[in-house]
């Protein structure tokens, strides 16, 4: 899993006119917990957040806060609701040697023969929540999607047989289908109507 160096400051205040001041100087108030070890309040200049938000990629980060040294992953990030500036992260730590829970983006490789016979590929969950070990987690999750015909499909638990070593939530879920075009069903539609009028006629 990629990993980002991010590098903070321990807030000494941490009341509504020193987040304020914070903001005003660009940058960004964050709070590192879990592990069931004591929250930690610091922040770091705006900037050294941009890679980890402005991207589909999920990191692990390794969060040098003063001489705190530690590895987490972004829990939640708040933005402004007008500049879309990010204004708040909730970061939670991790044990590398234990399970941790994260989303990590989905991708399709190859093309659908399906789609090459007029088909549509629909990508229903760009991204999956999934538990497993930080040695087992992929940059992405990755899909071949050339055998999948018109009406196939891939759910989540179909995932465990490229990666055993993960577990992955909602396994009943869809994660890419191949459906038919809107014409094709209209055209399916409007032939069933033709054949139910004919048979009406015919009574």
């Amino acid at each position: 899993m990629n990993t980002l160096e991010i590098s903070g400051t321990v807030r000494k205040e941490t009341g509504k006119k020193a987040t304020k001041e914070l903001r005003k100087q660009e940058h960004v108030p964050c709070v590192l917990y879990g592990q069931k070890e004591e929250n930690i309040h610091f922040h770091a200049h705006k900037n050294e957040f941009r890679k980890l938000i402005y991207t589909p990629n999920s990191f692990i980060v390794e969060l040098k806060i003063d001489k705190i040294k530690c590895n987490a992953i972004i829990q939640k990030a708040e933005f402004h609701p007008v500049t879309d500036e990010i204004i708040h992260i909730d970061f939670y730590r991790i044990d590398m040697k234990k399970p941790f829970k994260t989303a990590l983006p989905v991708v399709t490789t190859g093309v659908s023969a399906g789609v090459l016979t007029g088909g549509v590929l629909k990508i229903v969950k760009r991204r999956l929540i999934l538990k497993g070990l930080a040695e087992h987690m992929p940059d992405e999750i990755s899909l071949d999607i050339t055998p999948l015909n018109v009406g196939d499909s891939i759910k989540v638990n179909d995932l465990t047989q490229w990666y055993p070593n993960l577990e992955f939530l909602d396994p009943q879920s869809v994660v890419v289908m191949v459906d038919v075009t809107r014409a094709s069903k209209s055209e399916a539609v409007a032939g069933e109507t033709k054949e139910v009028a004919g048979a009406a006629k015919s009574e």
